[in-house]
């Protein structure tokens, strides 16, 4: 049934009609064009069950991140099958999806707003979900960002710590899709590549593990051990020179020392695949560990993801739980991802605005290759980052 106050707009309406006709009505709300988009990359993850074999195989046959020793396409379609029906069911058993996408979202929104505010000289900001591995795809999301018109376009790296397999597969693709497509002449182009010692992103993870902490007895709180898990390298990627293990440990002692040392901790490393040797200690088996040694509260901390999915969700929340309690661990407690948290919603705009504000489109760093690079998709993307990003 209708309000009186919605017959009343209907009659406003329809007078209008009456007296000049449709084109007086105006339905839509103006949406402003967007001056800065803000390209949020991240791997992203499949939305819907059936979505799970393509997302495997978007990951196996991709070589920035797993080498096969022959057969590359053929190896990456047949693993992704034959896993496809596990890696389905762990999504079943965290609500039937990735939330990747709608944390993205959000985060970018939330950015926006306040980058708006805070550097109205950009505004208006527009924040663009881009995928490596899922819908909304990296190029569907400069598509848009070109469509929109945007003078100025920041590539933001939604992986704090860089990785090679993370951030420089997701940058890869933005340099292809750019050498295919061109560079618009009136756009600005430049990169936000990690920041995993930026003290907000420290501040938030010891607020949120100072919360955890405060959930525990009085009796264990002081000795429970804080395990921060990251996930891990295959050896032979950190022996290239890949810096994420050492940025993931930056940004573990920035945030310990927020929390004045409170209590013991430790990197521990998760998600390893296949047999080759990763970077250990393990997360799992560090538990087990630590079980042997008599400690009954851990705190696990997902030090290297910005948003809850299925490495925190099912990895750690049940895998890692269950595990625990097998192996005699009373309490063990897994501090959120930073996801909308106040403090990391502050961190993203303070980087973005001391970006803007810098000389600096691209970072000396990400322009070096790693000692023993041997990805030839590598030195061209560097090269190309180098000769077209400004400020």
């Amino acid at each position: 049934m209708l309000s009186k106050q919605s017959y009343g707009f209907l009659g406003k309406e329809c007078s209008q009609f009456l007296k000049h006709g449709f084109n007086t009505i105006n339905y839509s709300t103006t949406i402003p064009k967007p001056k800065t988009g803000i390209i949020m990359l991240n791997m992203g993850g499949p939305q819907h069950i059936h979505e799970v074999q393509d997302y495997l195989r978007r990951i196996m046959t991709d070589t920035d991140v797993i080498q096969f020793p022959f057969a590359q396409n053929l190896m990456g379609e047949w693993i992704a099958k034959r896993r496809t029906a596990e890696v389905q069911k762990k999504y079943q058993e965290i609500g039937g999806g990735s939330p990747i996408l709608k944390w993205t979202t959000l985060q970018g929104k939330l950015l926006c707003e306040k980058l708006d505010k805070e550097h109205p000289e950009t505004a208006p900001h527009k924040a663009y979900p881009a995928f490596r591995y899922a819908k909304p795809f990296t190029e569907d999301a400069l598509d848009e960002l070109q469509s929109d018109g945007v003078q100025r376009a920041i590539i933001f790296s939604q992986y704090p710590q860089y990785s090679c397999a993370t951030s420089g597969s997701s940058l890869n693709v933005v340099h292809k899709y750019f050498q295919k497509n061109g560079l618009p002449k009136d756009l600005k182009l430049s990169i936000i590549d990690r920041w995993s010692v930026h003290p907000l992103l420290a501040k938030c993870f010891a607020d949120l593990i100072q919360k955890e902490l405060h959930k525990l007895p009085e009796d264990v709180r002081k000795e429970a051990v804080i395990l921060f898990s990251a996930h891990s390298l295959p050896l032979k990627a950190v022996n290239r020179g890949d810096s994420y293990p050492s940025e993931v440990g930056c940004t573990v002692q920035l945030v310990m020392w927020d929390l004045k040392y409170c209590n013991p901790y430790q990197l521990v490393w998760q998600s390893k695949v296949g047999p080759l040797p990763w970077l250990g200690p393990f997360t799992d088996e560090s538990v087990k560990s630590y079980a042997k040694q008599g400690k009954k509260a851990i705190i696990v901390v997902p030090i290297a993801f910005v948003n809850d999915h299925i490495e925190t969700l099912h990895e750690l929340d049940i895998e890692l739980v269950e595990e625990a309690k097998h192996v005699g661990i009373d309490i063990i407690r897994r501090v959120p991802a930073p996801n909308d948290h106040p403090i990391f919603i502050e961190a993203l705009t303070d980087i973005v605005k001391h970006h803007l504000k810098s000389n600096l489109p691209v970072n000396p760093k990400l322009l070096n290759r790693c000692p023993h690079c041997v990805n030839p998709s590598c030195i061209s993307s560097k090269t190309w980052f180098s000769a077209n990003c400004s400020l």
